[in-house]
């Protein structure tokens, strides 16, 4: 019989048994994992010494991708938390509680990403300090501290402190007990126990995805003046439902209230493109509240964000540590606009009210109302909230000792604000609401959500349900907003084209199309082309391996449809889909009658080059395409000639022949058709460090920078590429050189900074080449942590007086980013601070980590930010 057991659960997620070695084994951990664990029947409910409890994974298996065709692949914070609490490991007494901790397994940075994602899960903010930078009164950050230790029962732990951990590298490491694990590729793992061996491929195929463990049946929504679309009643825990959220549509726009796990998947279902969204209310960071938010990140237009600052704070330190961003980057993936607390802030003539509630985390709850008619008319969305007999538990007199009076009195004061329509956290035990509160509430209609339970009796006496894809609608409609959709459209795309023109294209039907239905089939002749307002739909070109999905905007059918051939691809719904059906005869009229024939043959061409690069290939939609392709423009570079990016703010992608990339005598890269570089210039507004030389006649297309900002997808992935070429600068051994090699491309051009930075240089190598030698000796000593201790604080030392000069002179000519850049030389400083900590306890088993850490961190800040206050310093007379 076999020792090692591998089971597939879903699309990149195998479970792995050893049942002799005690060792359950979770590969892959997308969105919603515990909730197919649970479908698939390796997590059930048993009982021991009379207490229930689940089983599942004591171990979990991290991608070596943080990101798999389009989707995030690692969100561990739900199957941590059901091995910690759901299983009972970390619960006192607990039968299951054998001093055994959870292990996380995976390469270093996707491990220590997770483990901060974890912590900032957990907490939220985790000081007075941080809850008073976010702009609330002492006294109320005084008991929201109170309040969240009561939820953490006394004490903040780390993630260490819950958490065993397991790097792994090319070479086998013990997990436990006998069972070693190795990697053998990217994303390919080898499990062995004595002689039997199993192997994990956690890479997605081409056009494969994270699929989700409930089905959600397609709906036709119209959109509505005022109306609740419920989108989520379920929790984290519930394997049939989503997650907890609604979609309020208000005139006609799309307003997501929280983005859970596999949000996208639930707006696919309603017919709802992403490009559709206009804005997303956050209420807190909880991952059945949280985990498509980084999805969200990847639009092709910068979303509006609505929190309050508290929430948000909370928000951008767990998103940060799970992506690998600096938290200020946040506003560049979101349009950022802070609510106040208690006041209602308008939106475009939707009022919102935050009002706080007690969580383990930061949390605001909300409520929504517009005026119609004689009165308002009120939605309010109350998840998460806690019960009154838990929250007056922690009522004492002593300030010190819980929360006062008059915080529970407000606090349920706003739980029973009276509304239209009131959706309510019903999941109850210790951290959520309790449907018994609300028994008496005046409210006309409640519904009860954030449960994996069945609805008792006495609950369906207080509150309805409301099964996915049903709508409440608080103000009716009695216009069409689609009809807006296809003009705003139509003059997008037609920006030089008067109104009555387009109106020619306006005066025609509407149509629906079920899901899964073909729109136009491929290799077939057509009559009529579509625009398409709202909804999904393929296109399939199987035997070219072409699967795009096209969104709201884009034109289904439109160069056969001019020029009477047949259609080159495949064209069907995904979801329920509305349309402008437009007559391909009439259409070719209407294009000769403006002359825009050549334009459209233009703009096709460009999009369908786009539309085959990497960068822009992904979730950017039609008229956002359109836009791109208006602003490209051709360069030409003949044998020989050198480009140097980043003087021109902009981007240069290849359409045809080949360049390389280099710095001085050393080539890095050779780019090929669809590569492109300058992505430093557009991020940082900063030159190039790499020059590039042209190997053969070389075509490209310039695209300028400033669009491509907007873009968060596109963001990401400059952003990506950029950190991707600063590692083969960073990476001494490709080259044969030091490890803190200087090149006069550093230089910022003031000598005093060129200096301090030389020098640092100079003594980081000198440090790093005599640890080399002294850890060798001193590990047979067993003095390794003192000479650690002494060369961390001598580099920390200087590179604090480094900082406070740059800080210095910065100040001196009013440097406008002097605050951003100053925060982060303050995170440098707490990251030494943290790594000292670590070597005062023995933590740190690897000496030159820190090294290593202060090598990326240091030559990284030299080549943007600091890069970035020297032109300005320049442009002061200051050399």
């Amino acid at each position: 019989m076999a020792k090692i057991r591998k089971i597939q659960v879903a699309n990149g997620v195998y479970w792995v048994e050893i049942p002799e070695a005690h060792l359950y084994i979770q590969c892959g951990c997308p969105a919603d994992s515990v909730k197919h664990l649970k479908q698939r029947g390796l997590i059930v409910t048993r009982e021991e010494s009379n207490v229930l409890f689940e089983t599942g994974p004591n171990a979990i298996l991290l991608s070596d991708l943080l990101i798999q065709n389009g989707s995030f692949a690692n969100l561990s914070e739900f199957p941590v938390l059901q091995m910690l609490y759901k299983q009972g490991m970390i619960i006192p007494n607990h039968p299951n509680n054998t001093g055994a901790k959870p292990l996380l397994l995976g390469s270093k940075d996707q491990v220590q990403a997770q483990m901060q994602y974890i912590f900032r899960g957990n907490y939220g903010l985790i000081s007075q300090t941080e809850l008073l930078s976010t702009g609330i009164s002492q006294a109320v950050a005084h008991e929201m501290m109170v309040l969240k230790l009561k939820f953490a029962f006394g004490r903040i732990q780390q993630t260490e402190e819950l958490l065993e951990t397991r790097m792994i590298e090319s070479d086998a490491v013990e997990i436990k007990n006998g069972v070693f694990i190795r990697r053998l590729r990217l994303n390919v793992f080898e499990f062995r126990y004595q002689d039997e061996t199993v192997t994990v491929d956690l890479n997605l195929s081409p056009y494969t995805i994270y699929n989700i463990p409930y089905r959600l049946d397609f709906h036709n929504i119209k959109r509505e003046y005022f109306a609740v679309i419920h989108s989520g009643q379920g929790n984290g825990w519930d394997s049939h439902r989503p997650c907890v959220s609604s979609i309020v549509m208000f005139q006609g726009k799309i307003y997501l209230v929280d983005a859970g796990p596999n949000f996208l998947h639930s707006l696919r279902a309603l017919g709802i493109s992403v490009n559709e969204i206009e804005g997303l209310f956050q209420t807190h960071a909880h991952d059945d509240h949280f985990a498509d938010l980084p999805a969200l990140m990847r639009a092709d237009h910068r979303i509006r964000y609505f929190a309050t600052p508290l929430v948000r704070a909370s928000v951008t330190k767990k998103l940060s540590a799970l992506v690998s961003i600096e938290e200020e980057d946040f506003a560049n993936y979101f349009e950022v606009h802070d609510l106040e607390f208690d006041i209602w802030n308008n939106i475009d003539g939707l009022e919102v009210m935050p009002l706080l509630s007690p969580h383990p985390v930061e949390t605001n709850i909300f409520v929504f109302r517009t005026l119609w008619g004689d009165r308002y008319h009120t939605y309010a969305h109350f998840s998460d909230i806690v019960s009154f007999p838990i929250l007056q538990d922690m009522v004492a007199s002593s300030p010190d000792a819980g929360i006062s009076q008059t915080f529970y009195d407000k606090v349920r004061a706003n739980y029973t604000i009276p509304a239209d329509l009131k959706k309510i956290d019903a999941g109850g035990e210790f951290i959520h609401g309790n449907a018994e509160d609300f028994r008496n509430d005046p409210s006309t209609k409640i519904i009860l959500a954030h449960t994996d339970s069945e609805l008792t009796d006495a609950q369906k006496e207080i509150g309805s349900g409301a099964p996915f894809g049903t709508v409440d609608v608080l103000i009716p409609t009695y216009q069409e907003y689609v009809w807006h959709y296809a003009h705003n459209f139509l003059q997008a795309y037609f920006p030089s084209v008067p109104l009555h023109e387009l109106r020619i294209l306006l005066n025609n039907p509407v149509v629906t199309f079920n899901p899964e239905t073909i729109i136009l089939r491929g290799g077939m002749l057509h009559t009529d082309l579509y625009l398409l307002l709202t909804g999904n739909v393929e296109l399939i070109q199987s035997e070219a391996g072409v699967h795009n999905l096209l969104s709201a905007g884009a034109l289904v059918g439109e160069i056969s449809g001019l020029t009477g051939s047949p259609s080159m691809a495949t064209y069907r719904a995904v979801n329920f889909v509305q349309a402008l059906r437009l007559p391909c005869k009439l259409y070719l009229e209407f294009v000769k009658r403006n002359g825009l024939f050549i334009n459209i043959h233009t703009l096709q061409d460009k999009r369908e080059f786009l539309q085959k690069t990497w960068l822009f290939g992904e979730a950017i939609s039609y008229p956002i395409q359109n836009k791109l392709a208006q602003a490209m423009h051709v360069h030409y570079c003949p044998v020989g000639e050198t480009l140097s990016a980043g003087t021109t703010p902009g981007i240069y992608i290849l359409t045809s022949g080949k360049m390389q990339r280099y710095i001085g005598k050393d080539v890095f890269e050779t780019l090929d058709v669809g590569d492109f570089f300058g992505e430093d210039g557009v991020l940082f507004g900063i030159p190039s460090l790499f020059q590039a030389r042209a190997l053969e006649p070389t075509e490209m297309y310039q695209i300028p920078g400033d669009m491509l900002l907007d873009i968060p997808i596109v963001r990401w992935k400059l952003f990506e590429t950029f950190e991707k070429r600063i590692g083969l600068i960073l990476d001494s051994t490709l080259l044969n050189i030091p490890v803190f090699y200087w090149r006069k491309e550093y230089s910022v051009n003031i000598q005093e900074m060129d200096r301090h930075h030389r020098q640092i240089f100079e003594r980081a190598n000198r440090v790093y080449a005599a640890l080399n030698v002294a850890l060798t000796a001193a590990r047979r000593a067993g003095g390794e942590h003192e000479i650690l201790e002494e060369a961390v604080d001598f580099l920390a030392r200087y590179a604090e007086y480094h900082c406070t000069e740059e800080e210095a002179l910065m100040k001196l000519y009013r440097y406008p980013d002097y605050e951003i850049h100053r925060k982060k030389h303050e995170r440098l400083h707490q990251q030494i601070l943290e790594f000292q900590e670590q070597f005062k306890q023995g933590e740190v088993q690897e000496g030159l980590d820190f090294l290593e850490f202060f090598k990326n961190w240091f030559i990284n800040h030299i080549l943007t930010e600091d890069r970035k206050y020297a032109r300005y310093l320049n442009n002061k007379g200051v050399f």
